[in-house]
């Protein structure tokens, strides 16, 4: 089991300044070998201590201080081996939150990548059927699921154009460069109701698959939307934009199977 190690902050008033300023930065840690000692700038902690319940505060050899809890799933996520056009948290939330998904819900998820987008949505519904064509995009797949010991992904190396084997399908998510050779399989796949996102960098992407959905009488083009997530900087007075953002990462197309 994974542990997170947070490194306090420390802060102290110079009076010369007449002000407070920081002396430690906060740092994070992420543990996966609990059997030998954690080294780091800041001193040495015992494998002994890393065991320790959360919670619990552990003192460095240096005498620096850190709390320690176990690692939940965000924690290891953002610890998954990247592939190009790894689907990032701030899309997938908008894919979660928008088609609704459930435990009791089945997806199928292409191209696979590194696995990261069929890792997230199997952490919340019941299975995921990952198609991909690429081995070594597989194989980082393979590797990442297996990290976070999670047993309800499939993978396939399968051309998710020519056929989809799964019915009664929840959502069907399309990372793709051409998401629209897939919407003849999807609707096949799809529940009546059921949710299909695709995921394209380009607007002229999003303008084909767009076009080729409303042909279909099987679905209703919903919306197209964009994320830009910019982090705030939060410490004392100094309150403005981080300087590095996340801007543009894909647009996410959304539709429904009627018919």
């Amino acid at each position: 089991m994974a542990k997170v190690l947070i490194l306090r902050e420390k802060k102290e008033y110079i009076p010369e300044l007449k002000r407070e300023i920081r002396t430690i930065k906060g740092m994070k840690y992420y543990i996966t070998d609990l059997n030998k000692d954690f080294h780091s700038k800041y001193g040495i902690i015992s494998k002994k201590d890393l065991k320790k319940k959360d919670g619990s505060v552990l003192k460095s050899n240096t005498k620096k201080e850190f709390v320690i809890f176990t690692a939940q799933f965000s924690d290891m996520f953002k610890k998954l081996k990247r592939a190009p056009q790894t689907i990032i948290q701030k899309d997938i939330g908008a894919i979660l939150a928008e088609t609704g998904l459930g435990k009791n819900d089945i997806v199928v998820d292409a191209g696979t990548g590194a696995g990261a987008l069929a890792c997230a949505l199997a952490n919340v519904c019941k299975k995921v059927y990952s198609y991909e064509i690429k081995e070594e995009h597989l194989s980082i797949a393979r590797e990442n699921i297996q990290r976070l010991g999670l047993k309800n992904i499939i993978l396939k190396k399968t051309d998710i154009t020519k056929e989809i084997q799964e019915k009664n399908v929840n959502l069907i998510v399309l990372d793709l460069p051409e998401p629209w050779q897939a919407i003849e399989s999807a609707q096949k796949a799809l529940k009546i109701g059921g949710y299909l996102v695709a995921y394209t960098p380009t607007i002229t992407q999003v303008s084909q698959f767009a076009e080729e959905l409303k042909k279909s009488k099987s679905f209703l083009f919903e919306k197209t939307t964009e994320l830009i997530n910019r982090k705030w900087i939060v410490d004392g007075k100094r309150l403005r934009p981080d300087s590095i953002e996340i801007g543009h990462t894909a647009f996410l197309t959304f539709a429904r199977r009627i018919k």
